[in-house]
């Protein structure tokens, strides 16, 4: 059996995240992609040609092929083949994971992998009726698991978990008020780094705020209990935007100095329906066993704050470090674009890598981002800085702006 190619993360970009209605609510998905891959080529120094493929994740459309909308758009050939990944918020890093094993088995070289989402402008869902005389009828979502199993509405899973575990509407807001208190404190990173969406995009993502705990405690439960429910403040805003990474097979990639991330495990798994939130647990746990490493040998972990339960839940079992868990803020202070969401942990583990200063920190860097979804799936994916990309070098251009 012949050996893995090494896969690396030579470049990541990201829109700003804008919830629904917002900022970005005129762009499809496909739209909201396409400066992000554009940018990626030309942060990579390639010609368009030389991209093999595009994979991305896009969980609430149900047709089409955003990812083939977004390719073309963003100018690359007719002949680049295009994929649209759906296993919901997981399809993002599904997305990149799937493009990973295409380049480690020699299918690729160069793949252009992660996710958008537009919550304002899905299609509307119906059920097409089995008779002409019958009206369609509306449906907010599909089904994520069939009969017998359990198949509850996620919010009301995050509240039940809550409830069991006894995590207050208290310990819930002050994590939410930490979540916009570090995407705050990044804003001037970000502005740097983010793919703005036509002329008048935002630059920035536009839910973070000086969130205080007075006001966090004052939204109102939308489920659960009044000592545990869950509030806007604590679940992730329904959210439009884009996220993508530019993958290459680290022997294709010319070494000229800049950061990369090194793939040096990735999962996508499942576990109970019934209980979605508890199930990047598991693949938390075999990825480091497989590894050989602990949470404490990890620089960052990106862990998606759908709702603040399940993340606090997932941080305490795994024993993570808060100082290390989502550094530059996480999806309770920017928004949930959920086929896009997976996407943006990676992008945000490849800026952390870029702003960890001194060269000995950046050849120590290691990352893990983990995602959970509908149906009770999960997907976990662990970096470190590529050899070679820690030379002194001048920033470019298009980095300074």
């Amino acid at each position: 059996m012949s050996a893995k190619r090494p896969v690396v993360i030579a470049a990541a970009r990201r829109t700003a995240i804008a919830p629904r209605g917002g900022a970005l609510s005129r762009f499809q998905a496909d739209e909201l992609a396409a400066p992000v891959l554009a940018r990626l080529v030309a942060d990579g120094g390639l010609a368009a040609g030389q991209v093999d493929h595009v994979i991305l994740g896009n969980a609430l459309y149900g047709g089409g092929n955003p990812a083939r909308l977004a390719a073309l758009r963003a100018g690359l050939p007719p002949s680049v083949p295009a994929l649209t990944v759906d296993t919901q918020c997981c399809s993002g890093l599904d997305a990149i994971l799937l493009a990973v094993r295409m380049i480690e088995t020699g299918a690729a070289d160069c793949i252009l992998a992660g996710g958008a989402e537009s919550f304002s402008r899905a299609p509307v869902r119906m059920h097409r009726p089995q008779r002409p005389e019958v009206r369609p009828v509306a449906y907010a979502r599909p089904a994520f698991a069939p009969p017998p199993f359990e198949d509850p509405d996620l919010a009301d899973a995050a509240a039940r978990l809550a409830e069991e575990r006894g995590v207050t509407r208290n310990a819930q807001a002050k994590f939410a008020m930490h979540s916009h208190a570090k995407a705050a404190e990044a804003t001037e990173i970000l502005r740097r780094r983010l793919v703005r969406v036509g002329e008048t995009g935002p630059d920035l993502d536009t839910f973070t705020r000086a969130l205080s705990l007075r006001t966090a405690m004052r939204a109102p439960v939308l489920t659960g209990t009044c000592d545990t429910g869950l509030s806007a403040a604590t679940i992730a805003c329904e959210a439009d935007g884009a996220a993508a990474v530019l993958l290459m097979a680290e022997d294709h990639r010319v070494d000229d100095g800049r950061p990369a991330l090194r793939i040096t495990g990735g999962l996508s798994s499942g576990g109970d329906p019934a209980t979605p939130a508890l199930a990047p647990i598991g693949v938390a746990e075999t990825l480091l066993a497989r590894l050989g490493v602990g949470p404490e040998d990890f620089s960052a972990i990106e862990l998606m704050e759908a709702y603040a339960v399940q993340a606090m839940v997932t941080a305490d079992t795994l024993k993570l470090d808060p100082q290390r868990l989502n550094p530059l803020g996480g999806a309770l202070a920017r928004g949930h674009p959920v086929g896009a969401s997976g996407a943006v942990l990676a992008v945000q583990l490849f800026e952390k890598l870029l702003r960890c200063g001194s060269r000995p920190e950046i050849a120590r860097f290691r990352g893990m981002a983990l995602i959970a979804a509908a149906g009770g799936l999960a997907s976990g994916l662990v970096v470190e800085a590529s050899s070679g990309t820690i030379r002194d070098r001048p920033s470019t251009k298009a980095e300074k702006d």
